[in-house]
């Protein structure tokens, strides 16, 4: 169910802010975005909304607030260490602007190894643009929602930290029943802004957390599930 813009009035300036307003003009005139249909998710650090493209195809589109703190306080040891931004300017609205450029790149890798993650579209300054999943602007459920989780489900899951880490290079460092879409009986992994190589000094302990947070989520709606070092071992196979 789309989130109405008139709950999130408050929000409104905080989101579409003069440099905002003119990178959505810049990429509607582009044709990449055609009408947006409303907000599908709020959260402390970006807006994602539900819209078409300028041929009426369903998109979806992040908008990173750019004026929070939450990026300075809790997202900076994900860019630094990353050779991608090395040399960076580190004012406010550039950490956005690297943050939301980190997050297409991060999806370009992964979506171009094969693994199942929202389709990325195009990044401009604080907008992301990528595959909409869901059907008629409803997203589709998370794996937190569904009824009912299964063995076969838990291994899809490994199956695509797997791909992450051995074809894409990537850990996605932040991994859990939260931010996995269960659409047409496949995994889709999203939020890939504080996903990083693995190369970075930090990636084997975000992986260990994501396949932990991915073991513990099933072994408690009752799954047989693999232990960590046998998981860790396949994933890194």
């Amino acid at each position: 169910m789309l989130i109405k813009d008139s709950e999130h009035e408050e929000t409104v300036e905080e989101v579409f802010d003069r440099t905002t307003v003119m990178t959505i003009y810049k990429l509607m005139n582009a044709g990449v975005i055609g009408e947006f249909k409303g907000v599908v998710s709020a959260g402390k650090e970006a807006r994602v909304y539900a819209a078409t493209d300028s041929e009426g195809n369903p998109i979806a589109v992040k908008i990173f607030l750019t004026k929070t703190a939450e990026f300075r306080r809790g997202r900076m040891k994900y860019i630094l260490g990353d050779p991608r931004f090395e040399g960076m300017r580190l004012a406010d609205r550039n950490i956005v602007y690297a943050w939301a450029a980190k997050e297409y790149k991060n999806l370009k890798l992964a979506y171009e190894a094969g693994a199942y993650v929202p389709r990325p579209i195009k990044q401009e300054k604080n907008v992301l643009v990528m595959e909409f999943i869901g059907e008629n602007f409803t997203p589709a459920p998370i794996l937190k929602d569904l009824p009912r989780v299964t063995e076969y489900m838990f291994l899809q899951v490994l199956r695509q930290v797997r791909i992450l880490y051995r074809r894409a290079g990537l850990v996605h460092a932040d991994l859990s029943e939260y931010n996995i879409f269960y659409y047409k009986r496949k995994p889709i992994l999203f939020d890939f802004g504080q996903a990083v190589l693995t190369s970075h000094p930090n990636a084997e302990a975000y992986l260990v957390r994501d396949i932990s947070n991915v073991i513990q989520f099933f072994r408690e709606r009752g799954v047989a599930v693999l232990d960590l070092d046998t998981a860790l071992e396949y994933v890194k196979a």
